[in-house]
């Protein structure tokens, strides 16, 4: 919000207002965790070995596509491949808008991604490549941990935004499809 502060100050205080919310949602769930992932009590965040090299380095545009063709649904959690001259890490998104006749999805951050996992929404840094990624183990696992890769091997995790932190959340660690609603 610092960086893209709106004009509107009404606007910016109902942001700041609902913070506490999403936060105490985020800790609730990291107290109740259903993941298969380890927490990080000190940072509040996950924790998990982080492997050598990016998961999923080797796209597999078939397998994303009849994946995507049978499970994409409106809010599903999503792996995003980001790649950089800094090197690469994993993003969660999620889906808002799927378009049948087209075979795209569009994620909320990430913009619109073709059925195969191209970026189909050029980005205003000519310098990132994007790449959607099929839901696995490893490049979730990667991506709520905050693992990155740099030319010459691991590099620094980052730290989540809550946003994230709150779509780690929405995981089905079975299946990576929607949960069924209760």
């Amino acid at each position: 919000m610092a960086h893209n502060s709106p004009n509107n100050i009404s606007i910016m205080r109902r942001k700041v207002g609902g913070l506490p919310y999403h936060v105490r949602s985020v800790a609730r769930f990291l107290l109740d965790n259903s993941s298969p992932l380890a927490i990080d009590a000190h940072n509040g965040s996950w924790f998990a070995k982080q492997a050598t090299q990016c998961p999923n380095t080797n796209k597999t545009p078939d397998i994303l596509f009849s994946w995507l063709v049978k499970y994409a649904d409106y809010g599903l959690v999503l792996p995003v491949l980001i790649e950089s001259m800094e090197g690469k890490h994993i993003e969660l998104d999620a889906i808002d808008k799927i378009s049948l006749p087209s075979e795209g999805v569009h994620l909320n951050k990430h913009g619109w991604f073709d059925f195969r996992g191209e970026q189909l929404t050029p980005d205003d840094n000519k310098h990132i490549s994007k790449a959607l990624l099929k839901p696995s183990k490893a490049n979730l696992t990667a991506a709520c941990c905050g693992h990155t890769w740099r030319h010459k091997g691991k590099g620094i995790n980052r730290s989540l935004q809550l946003r994230e932190m709150r779509l780690s959340t929405q995981i089905n660690w079975k299946g990576f499809t929607l949960r069924a609603k209760k």
